[in-house]
């Protein structure tokens, strides 16, 4: 077992439960109070010192730490453990006076001010240099304590600066660029450079792609989020080797915030001890939206359990509208996260502050003070739920043979095209393919390009327009090996720095798909299609929108057609079959009706069947313990009660012990979790 692998495992030895805690917002005559509604509430982790830096350092060199002293003792004290913060989110005034260029630039040449929170240059040597400082000592100081159990690095990387075009990152990039490239001449290739009279003759001419009067390369723009993306991870590793040279027995993480763009979360995944996120799904937001979360956080590490830091116990703040919870929505969404794979649920925060932007965001304790509210009783009793399933679930793990390929490189490059569509949006093709599969309820993990696919047998590649050396070799001999694989149009036109691979698309795919695509044609709003399936399962006639493609035969069999425009009678569809395998291609996208069946199709000759046949709006998930118990989670999202019949055999419903068969009756908004009798 790795060092890091023990780490996490010792950290999830039980479920985690519990919030972000900030008493230096209160007297410290509230905070006996705080810990006696912490353990009746059956919180057992609290996340402090996020924002401190201003309290524990208020001027530079001078150190005050006795606040946090007596709220760590008071944690030990009441056996609840802390997830501490380094503070680093948010540097203190007097630095941004001492130290001007800390503050982040604008693309547009506009430099940030000190006055909230994340407001830091990630190439600041300043910053690092009094933040590992800062690091160092927190470390040293709590390096024994008894509560101390998880490091919190920074807070939510790149929210509000995801980019600094400042001259320190000016002079940074370079320095990036010269390691990647070696020499301006392969840079001036790989950027294209001729196009627009863009060569570089020195590395000083070279800057971020601030504002210009047209388009920045779309090259150079690709690095500077990969060099963006690595800067950010550089302030994480910057506190994190201190961390653990100091304490090498206590596993470091930081927030990460699910679907986030601008960085590349399976590059930072390997340096995280456990992947945790802050999940804010809006009222609006589907439950399969949330489950693709889950799914892609767990694999980050290859399915080790993660952990929930922040979720909102009732309204947030920074919607236009932020309307309460409804009763049985907490319930739902945190034995959501437990089904899926999380060993931990905290939220956002324990007591509701009384000043500042996030006055009206909610908390487990509210401005009322008392365990009387709702929401309080809510997580109250939530609390006692993961308590008691804990000794069953904590440590267990979901198994996937379905995944979902994933690539933020691609996410940057497609989306920053000018053209040929806008209508582009990788993320919600993603979900697009993740949402039959949720709704067949087969377990998918999401997979990157370098992650090791072995033991999946159907692998999902929605719009791979972008292709790392090496991928379309990998996808070959996933397919040869008996892989069923399927992808979509505009795939394969890219290398990895953004130039267009010539001799026909799909390029380095042609082989694997047995097709090329003589054109492809990006829709309007106003602009749709039939896609047309003469015979077999999925005989029928289904709408289709975005785009459409003119698809010439190389090997491939055409399963489907487009029924009208000049490519009418054209194949839409199309299946090739390579060594043991079968790769399929869309050329379009078509609703979702169909995707629900072709998927459904793909999965039985994959070999994969859903965990459980369930009504629409349950969702079933399936997690498996060291000693091979299967624990069900019977998720009912409707806003009304469901019967659904189970597999035969027995059931322990759990925590009860109550023994299940037959039918089970499901409440609106309610969760049964089952162990499977041997």
């Amino acid at each position: 077992m790795s060092r890091q692998t023990s780490r996490s495992s010792a950290l999830f030895e039980t479920l985690l439960y519990g919030a972000d805690y900030n008493p230096e917002q209160w007297p410290a005559s509230l905070w006996p109070e705080d810990m006696r509604l912490m353990k009746l509430a059956g919180l057992n982790m609290v996340s402090i010192n996020i924002f401190s830096w201003a309290l524990l350092e208020p001027a530079l060199d001078q150190y005050d730490f006795s606040q946090l002293d007596r709220v760590m003792d008071l944690l030990a004290e009441h056996g609840i453990a802390a997830d501490l913060g380094t503070a680093t989110a948010a540097p203190p005034p007097w630095m941004s006076r001492q130290y001007p260029d800390i503050l982040p630039v604008t693309r547009e040449g506009l430099r940030f001010s000190h006055g909230s929170r994340q407001h830091f240059c990630p190439n600041s040597k300043n910053y690092r240099r009094e933040a590992a400082e800062l690091v160092r000592q927190l470390a040293l100081r709590y390096r024994k304590h008894p509560a101390l159990r998880l490091w919190h690095v920074n807070n939510e990387y790149g929210c509000h600066v995801p980019a600094c075009y400042c001259d320190n990152c000016a002079v940074a990039f370079r320095s990036w660029l010269q390691q990647r490239y070696g020499s301006l001449e392969a840079l001036n290739e790989a950027w294209g450079a001729p196009f627009w009279g863009q060569c570089y003759s020195h590395w000083e001419e070279i800057l971020p792609p601030r504002l210009t009067p047209a388009q920045p390369s779309p090259a150079h723009c690709l690095d500077y989020q990969r060099f963006m993306s690595s800067s950010l991870l550089e302030c994480f590793l910057n506190e994190a080797r201190i961390l653990r040279e100091i304490t090498p027995q206590v596993p470091v993480t930081t927030n990460l915030m699910a679907g986030f763009k601008p960085l590349d979360y399976f590059a930072w995944a390997p340096h995280l001890d456990v992947i945790a996120f802050d999940n804010y799904p809006a009222p609006t937001t589907p439950p399969s939206e949330v489950a693709f979360t889950h799914d892609l956080m767990r694999s980050l590490k290859n399915g080790q359990p993660h952990l929930v830091m922040e979720q909102a116990p009732g309204p947030v703040n920074w919607r236009p509208q932020n309307p309460q919870r409804r009763p049985g929505e907490l319930r739902l969404q945190s034995l959501q996260a437990v089904a899926r794979g999380a060993d931990g649920v905290l939220y956002f925060q324990w007591r509701q502050s009384r000043a500042g932007a996030e006055k009206f965001h909610s908390a487990i304790v509210s401005h009322d003070g008392s365990e009387r509210a709702r929401i309080f009783r809510e997580v109250e009793e939530i609390g006692a739920e993961l308590k008691q399933l804990a000794p069953f679930v904590a440590g267990s793990r979901i198994a996937a043979q379905a995944a979902l390929l994933m690539d933020w490189e691609n996410w940057w490059a497609v989306e920053y095209q000018p053209g040929p569509s806008d209508r582009l949006r990788y993320w919600d093709l993603l979900l697009a393919y993740h949402q039959p599969l949720y709704a067949s309820n087969i377990p998918v993990a999401v997979v990157s390009p370098e992650s090791n696919w072995q033991g999946y047998r159907l692998l999902v590649a929605p719009l791979l327009y972008l292709l790392r050396p090496g991928l379309a070799q990998k996808l070959e001999t996933f397919v040869a090996e008996g892989g069923i694989l399927l992808t979509t149009f505009f795939s394969g036109i890219v290398d990895v720095n953004d130039r267009v691979v010539t001799g026909g698309y799909p390029a380095e795919l042609r082989r694997l798909l047995g097709l090329r695509v003589a054109e492809f044609d990006p829709w309007t709003e106003t602009m749709s299609n039939t896609l047309v399936i003469e015979e077999g399962p999925l005989q029928g006639h289904y709408a289709c929108s975005l785009w459409g493609e003119v698809l010439e035969l190389e090997g491939a069999q055409a399963l489907g057609h487009f029924a009208s425009d000049y490519y009418a009678g054209g194949p839409a569809l199309t299946v090739h079959h390579l060594g043991q395998g079968r790769a399929y291609y869309l050329a379009t996208q078509p609703e979702e009706a169909f995707r629900q069946r072709l998927l459904s199709q793909l999965c039985q000759e994959a070999g994969l069947t859903p965990l459980l046949e369930a009504p629409s709006g349950v969702e079933v998930s399936r997690r498996l313990t060291s000693d091979g118990r299967s624990l069900y989670f019977l998720l009912n999202h409707n806003q009304q009660e469901v019967t659904l019949s189970l597999p035969s055999g027995h059931f322990r419903q759990l925590p009860q012990g109550e023994t299940r068969s037959g039918q089970v009756h499901l409440g609106p908004r309610s969760v049964l979790v089952l162990e499977a009798e041997s």
